[in-house]
């Protein structure tokens, strides 16, 4: 047998074990979704959707986690979306290429996988302590800005790295400055992909629990949230409040939130997914 065929039952057997890994992986996926629905679907209804949280199982709602989720779904984007689009836009078009970029660079990329932990005992410090903003809607919405700054950032780069010179390059022959060129050339032909990343970053956002327990975000709200000021809670505390009990009920209510959040989830994906596509077909033409 030459070293030839031997790299190809190599490649073959890598394909296989590639596949079976993936195969469990769904399966687990699959049983750990189907379990949830069966489990929760039958409690969602016009009740569980409106409804304040109660002690009583068969009465408790989400209406103050979605609706706290959706607050901070908006401050989130307000924050961040300029942010890291501003910060991108620089480091890509008006940073100089040399060691200091480099460093922010590589900083910038480690900052995105620092555990939503850290970001929450970060944002209990500054914006809870000396901003003295306490458990509001703000600071969470500043501290998971934080958190998704960094993806922001590095998608913002690369979407605007992907744009053809040739555009850059017509709008300067047509006596456009740099600022004109990138405003009216570069952003729009790259909006798409900067869109895609900022909803996949929100959709990492709208499940983190962590952060928001750190800095106070309370688990019972018999309110919903009217100012970024006011107290909140989201759909994962909810969750891991209900979790947390004893009482099966709770758990089916548990199952229920969790087929909501998923549903959110889904959605911003999804849309991420439509936005890419379509920028790729306009790239394309």
């Amino acid at each position: 047998m030459t070293n030839s065929d031997i790299n190809r039952l190599k490649d073959k057997a890598f394909q296989i074990f590639g596949i079976f890994c993936t195969f469990i992986g769904l399966v687990v996926l699959a049983i750990f979704l189907i379990d949830i629905v069966v489990e929760g679907v039958g409690r969602i209804d016009w009740d569980f959707i409106t409804s304040l949280p109660s002690r009583r199982a068969s009465r408790a709602g989400i209406l103050t986690a979605w609706v706290g989720t959706l607050w901070i779904l908006v401050l989130t984007t307000l924050i961040a979306f300029p942010l890291g689009v501003a910060a991108g836009v620089y480091l890509e078009e008006y940073g100089k290429k040399n060691k200091m970029a480099n460093f922010l660079e590589i900083n910038i990329a480690n900052l995105a996988g620092v555990p939503s932990i850290i970001y929450g005992l970060l944002g209990l410090e500054i914006f809870v302590r000396q901003m003295r903003l306490g458990g509001s809607l703000l600071a969470g919405a500043l501290t998971l800005s934080l958190l998704i700054l960094p993806i922001i950032i590095v998608t913002t780069r690369e979407a605007i790295k992907a744009v053809p010179r040739s555009i850059r390059d017509g709008s300067f022959a047509l006596g456009a400055s740099k600022w004109q060129t990138v405003w009216f050339q570069v952003l729009p032909a790259s909006f798409g992909g900067i869109l895609t990343g900022i909803i996949l970053a929100l959709s990492r956002a709208v499940g983190e629990a962590a952060p928001l327990i750190v800095i106070g975000a309370l688990a019972y709200v018999p309110f919903t949230p009217s100012s970024p000021l006011d107290e909140f809670t989201v759909l994962p505390i909810q969750i891991f409040n209900w979790t947390s009990r004893p009482q099966e009920a709770f758990l089916t209510n548990a199952a229920a939130a969790i087929i909501v959040l998923l549903l959110i989830t889904f959605l911003l994906n999804g849309l991420a997914v439509y936005l890419r596509n379509k920028q790729q077909k306009k790239v394309r033409w």
